[in-house]
């Protein structure tokens, strides 16, 4: 039996933006109980020269509506990155997990071979559906959620491995 396009994105960003979104809860929970303003926290970050949380959680989020769109052959759905509260964050979520589920197997899976081009800040990058996939969307993905996490633990946020990893 073999693993689809499908099989190996759609559900893998599913459950990793659910379980960002836990870890989020807990954050903010912990910012509640330590009397320490939501923004502040979403600003955290750590060390100066890496991104805040609230940008870790808008392009993991980015990351798995982008490239579930791209493996389809669609253009990718714009979301504004101007949330500054946790609730605006868990709405972007929502949103993304939501659009994600939108796509059906059919569209995704054929996409092996897909010719899909990115625009960076580094120019723009070719790929093959599959390495697009495996090579960069999972990676990135994996990085911010948990560059998000290691923001939220660093804080002093009771939360471990299995609450990254959520359950089955």
């Amino acid at each position: 039996m073999s693993l689809s396009m499908y099989q190996a994105s759609v559900p893998l960003f599913v459950r990793a933006l659910t379980n960002l979104n836990h870890v989020l809860k807990l954050g903010e929970k912990h910012a509640k109980e330590k009397n320490v303003e939501g923004s502040v926290m979403l600003q955290t970050r750590l060390i100066p020269d890496m991104l805040p949380l609230v940008k870790q959680v808008q392009i993991a989020t980015d990351m798995a509506k982008n490239g579930t769109a791209r493996l389809a052959g669609v253009d990718p759905l714009k979301f504004e990155d101007n949330e500054t509260s946790f609730d605006e964050l868990y709405s972007r979520i929502e949103r993304a997990i939501d659009y994600i589920k939108s796509f059906k197997p059919e569209q995704v899976d054929g996409s092996e071979t897909r010719a899909i081009t990115i625009k960076s800040r580094n120019g723009e990058q070719h790929f093959e559906g599959q390495a697009y996939l495996l090579h960069f969307v999972i990676p990135n993905l994996f990085f911010h959620c948990t560059t998000a996490y290691a923001i939220l633990r660093e804080a002093g946020t009771h939360i471990g491995k299995q609450d990254f990893i959520g359950k089955q």
